[in-house]
Parts: structure tokens; sequence; C-alpha cells
């Protein structure tokens, strides 16, 4: 008999498309964050449970049809805002509010108050700490303003600004969508609680972060407006800035079709660059990770509302329709979301509250906007911010950030939630 070769197993085609199936995978979970491996890790989970029957296909494929308007919505929303980041819209805006306060700090504070309420209230909370905070803390160089106050200024108000529209919080449009309101019958609910708690993020920002005692100097530097180059970036800056006030006036009129009205405006924000900056349209500017953070929530908190979740929520919750279980559904989210996550925190007491009680159901809804600036990880938003105020090199001292994020939360909430009862 001949001599037979023996062949290397490394050396053979399954072996080396197995190595090399390996090696894609280990460098795609490499360029991942830990925060993106977390969001997909809870859609693994969540298809799991399908998978397994934890969670009936019937429940989780309405769940996946509820959200999907609002999929579409966020993904348009946090498109066209990055579009008009790199249009400059947002830093024309900064530099302006620099220049209006003409270096009073005074100045500065309320018309940052009002640049960041505003963003949170037409775009939503998630576009305020992914745009509005990086643009402040850049504007902090050149204006040798201390970078904390204007960071916590987008922080807190990315979530105690949130209550206005439905659009202005995920949270908002589900409760939008169970109570029956539409935009002006949403916001004629809830200006007085987004009042008082705006008004009490106000008194906390100055007292705690924007006082004298808390810089060195009385006046900053008027930094220089930002124009655009030339011929094109004009044209990007205002076809942009259009989409975004296009969008914006859209609200109140379009109702539960704020998803498409959103698709529409990124969609030209998109034209006008494929037209004149294509290298900008990258696949990064979808928002996959939220996408995926969202679907994975929906599908995990069903789960585990059916094995405990919800008895838990009830004992807290109770079954009072007075004030009364207004106050306990606003701590009861307030404090589940600072442990968890403000949208399971939602989501799980939504599930135990009867569909006639309206005012429970709001006053939830300002437990979970209001409340989770305590704890970093208390909703998205506040986790965006923090990541940018790291990648600026910006200190945020932690016991500080809990300390006064726990009397604010506390105050606002409890505001806002007298604001609602007053309402009736």
């Amino acid at each position: 008999m001949g001599e037979h070769s023996v062949s290397d197993p490394q050396g053979s085609p399954r072996s080396r498309i197995l190595a090399s199936g390996r090696t894609r995978i280990s460098s795609v979970l490499k360029s991942r964050s830990v925060l993106d491996l977390v969001r997909i890790g809870l859609l693994v989970a969540g298809l799991l449970c399908v998978a397994t029957g934890l969670l009936p296909r019937e429940q989780a494929a309405d769940n996946m049809r509820r959200i999907a308007p609002l999929l579409l919505f966020l993904a348009s929303v946090i498109v066209l805002a990055e579009l008009a980041r790199r249009a400059r819209v947002f830093d024309v805006i900064a530099h302006r509010m620099a220049i209006l306060a003409g270096g009073r700090y005074p100045a500065l504070f309320g018309l940052c108050v009002l640049f960041a309420a505003t963003t949170t209230t037409v775009l939503n909370l998630d576009t305020t700490a992914v745009l509005l905070t990086p643009v402040l803390l850049a504007m902090a160089g050149p204006a040798r303003i201390p970078p904390l106050p204007l960071a916590m200024t987008t922080l807190w108000l990315a979530n105690t600004a949130s209550l206005l529209l439905p659009v202005s919080n995920l949270t908002n449009l589900l409760a939008a969508d169970r109570v029956g309101l539409d935009a002006s019958g949403f916001a004629a609910r809830m200006w007085l609680p987004q009042l008082v708690s705006v008004l009490a993020t106000m008194v906390f920002l100055w007292w705690w972060y924007w006082r004298r005692a808390h810089r060195t100097a009385d006046r900053y530097v008027v930094p220089e407006p930002v124009r655009p180059a030339d011929t094109r970036e004009r044209v990007l800056l205002y076809t942009t800035a259009f989409a975004v006030l296009a969008f914006v006036a859209a609200i109140p009129f379009v109702g539960d079709s704020i998803g498409i009205a959103a698709a529409g405006a990124a969609a030209l924000a998109v034209i006008a660059f494929a037209a004149l900056d294509r290298r900008a349209l990258r696949w990064s500017l979808f928002p996959w990770q939220l996408l995926v953070f969202v679907a994975g929530l929906f599908l995990v908190v069903p789960t585990l509302s059916r094995f405990g979740l919800s008895d838990l929520m009830h004992a807290l919750i109770g079954d009072d329709a007075g004030a009364w279980g207004a106050i306990r559904a606003a701590g009861a989210g307030a404090g589940l979301s600072n442990v968890v996550n403000n949208l399971p925190a939602y989501t799980a007491g939504e599930a135990v509250i009867p569909t006639g009680e309206r005012n429970q159901l709001l006053a939830l809804l300002i437990g979970t906007n209001v409340g989770p600036i305590v704890t970093p990880w208390g909703s998205l938003a506040t986790l965006l911010c923090l990541e940018f105020c790291r990648t600026h090199a910006v200190r945020v001292p932690m016991r500080r950030f809990v300390l006064t994020g726990l009397a604010l939360a506390v105050v606002a909430t409890s505001g806002a939630v007298a604001a609602l009862l007053l309402m009736g």
C-alpha cells in the first residue's frame, strides 16, 4: 500500500473558513463599546424569551407592532438631528447664544436653559443628549466657560423638560397612545407639570452649578460667530434648518403620523447632503443601537412582568385612583428608573395601571421622565450625556451628581405631580 498523506486540520478549507469567521466575529465585538454589547445582549435575551415560550409569540408580535411607529420616529429624528449637527445648525445657535448673552453668565444661563428645554421638547431627550451636549461643551473652550455647568444643564433638562409633547420622550409616545391623547391634548394636560419641572431645574442648576461661587470669573469671553465657509455650506445649513423647523411646525397637526413627519424631514436633509456632501451619508448615521435597545426592552420587560415584576409594581403603585395613587405611581416610577432604567420602569408600571386611570398613568410618566437623574444609568439620555463628558475630559463628581440629582428628582417630581393633579 502507498503512503497516505495526513492533511493538516488547521489547513483544510473548512478550518480556514471557521477561523476566518471567528476572526471576523472577534473583530466586530472588539469594535463595539460595552454599551453596544449590552444592547445586543438585551435583544438576544428578548429573542430567546420568545423562542423558549417564556413570552408568548402573540404578545411579542403585538409589542413589536405597537412600537414600530415609535422606531420609525426615533430613527428619523436622530438622523435629522445628526445631519443638522453636521450642517452646524446647533453650532450656529450655541455661538449666537453666547454672543447674545454678551459675556454675562445669568443671561447665558437663561439662553442655555431655553435652548436645552426647547430641543428636548420638540425633538426629544436623546437628541439633546447626543447633539446639544457636545455642542455646548465645544463652546466652553473658546468662551472660557467652566464645562460642568453646561454639561449638567443638558443632562438634567434632557430629562426634566421631556413632559410637554408626545415626541419629547419615547415613554410619552407610549402614554399618549395608551390614554388616547394627540399632541395638542397631551400638551394641554402636561404644560403645567412641564413648567414646574423646568423651573425647579433652573433653581437647582443655578444654585449648585452656575452661581458665582462655582466659577472663577464674573464674565466669560464672547466667542466669534460661526459662519458658513462657502455657498455649499450655506445651502446645507439653510436647508437642514428648514427641515428641522418644518418638522417642529408639523408636530401639532400630524397626530399618530409623527413618525412619517420625522421621516419626511429627515429625507429632505438626506437629499440635500446627497447633492452637496455625500461623504456625510454614512451607515453610522442610522441609530441601530437605540433601535436594538428598545426592541430588546419590549421583549424582556413583558417577560419579566409575567414572572414577578408586575406583582412588584402593583404592590408599589397600589389601587388608589385618587391623589395618593398618583403620588405612589410617580414614586414607584422614579425609584425603579434609577434602579434599572426609565423605559422598563414605565412599561412595567403601565402594565398594572387600569386603562381608565389617566392621572395615575401620567403621574407614572412624570416619575419615569423627571426622576431618572440620580444614577448614571437612570435613562439613556443620562448615560449619553455622561459619556460625552468622559470623551471631552469633563469630570463629573459622582457624589455631587447623585446628591444634587436626588434633591432635584424629589422636588421636581413632587411639584410636577401636584401640578398634574391641579390640572384635573
